[in-house]
């Protein structure tokens, strides 16, 4: 195992470079740079231009520019200067990505907790009037876009507001009325109010497909000879559902908890738009608008170390849940 596990690491190396080098280039490819505008004002110097342009060493070719990006990351921890906030990137992204995180850990528990035992209860009661209706939810979550169902609840919680007087959070990660003095926990039931709504809205996609996906593998299992041979020997229902069938049906899921940390700094997408969320979607658009490189290239580096960790955890896991799989 520890063989195995030098060896993935090891394969890190080129992966992390190849990702890093071609979204350096990609980024560098697009017309223009972030002074690009700055030229076009005339009340800016082309001295000034000249001194920015070397401060953060775009007058250097576009490989010195990625080799010097990568040995300050590397040997420093450094992963370069805002153009636009004139701050270290480490500093920008740090508020932005705990608050993404905040959305997705909420939506990650939620994911799990409704989506395993709609899976397994349809799987059960195959064509049951329950199996009837969360089929028709899921392809309900599954068809319509998850920032049409955030807009749909903001009308709704809206139209609570105007009709009942509820006071509830429409929008941001706190509320503006709440006095600087108030305790922690105050403050920690006040964001988690905030953060509910769109984690929900965004596990909503994730819990359609996950308990479709959990029923397809709980019918196959439950078909197998084993099961049969379980049942006929008088075992109980719920070890042969939970400790012989589930077990294996999970097998496909966990081998997709790869993907799961990534999602970690990629945030909830457009969601954190439409309720006006401080996370790293925003940010993100901002820097690509004015093409901030270094926090580009902050998000992409951070978020295929996190990719390559999670597909080597999900190998460990699968080889701890499948006594079958043997690393060497």
């Amino acid at each position: 195992m520890l063989q195995y596990i030098t060896r993935r690491v090891l394969q890190f190396i080129p992966t992390f470079l190849l990702a890093t080098l071609l979204a350096f280039l990609i980024t560098q490819a697009a017309p223009g740079d972030f002074l690009s505008a700055l030229k076009e004002n005339p009340s800016v110097r082309p001295e000034t231009i000249a001194r920015l342009r070397e401060r953060f060493g775009l007058d250097q070719p576009v490989l010195v520019q990625y080799f010097y990006w990568l040995k300050n990351m590397l040997f420093n921890g450094y992963l370069g200067e805002s153009f636009q906030y004139h701050r270290p990137v480490t500093e920008i992204i740090a508020g932005p990505f705990l608050n993404s995180l905040i959305l997705v850990a909420i939506s990650t528990v939620l994911h799990f907790a409704v989506s395993i035992p709609i899976g397994v209860y349809s799987a059960m009661r195959p064509y049951s009037l329950g199996d009837r209706f969360f089929t028709t939810m899921a392809y309900l979550g599954l068809g319509v876009p998850s920032f049409f169902f955030g807009l749909l609840a903001i009308y709704a919680m809206l139209k609570l507001k105007q009709s009942f007087g509820w006071d509830l959070p429409l929008g941001g990660k706190s509320s503006s009325v709440l006095s600087p003095d108030i305790g922690e926990w105050r403050r920690f039931w006040d964001v988690f109010l905030h953060a509910l709504v769109p984690s929900i809205i965004l596990v909503l996609r994730g819990i359609s497909s996950e308990s479709r996906f959990i029923r397809g593998q709980m019918l196959e299992v439950i078909n197998q000879d084993f099961i049969r041979t379980a049942r006929a020997k008088g075992l109980a229902d719920r070890k042969i559902v939970y400790k012989h069938a589930f077990r294996l049906a999970v097998i496909p899921t966990i081998a997709g908890l790869g993907g799961l940390l990534p999602a970690l700094i990629g945030g909830a997408g457009f969601l954190e738009i439409v309720f006006n969320w401080p996370g790293l979607t925003p940010l993100q658009l901002t820097a690509l608008n004015n093409q901030d490189l270094y926090i580009l290239m902050a998000v992409t580096a951070i978020a295929t170390i996190l990719y390559m960790v999670g597909n080597l955890l999900a190998d460990l896991l699968l080889a701890t849940v499948d006594p079958r799989i043997r690393y060497s």
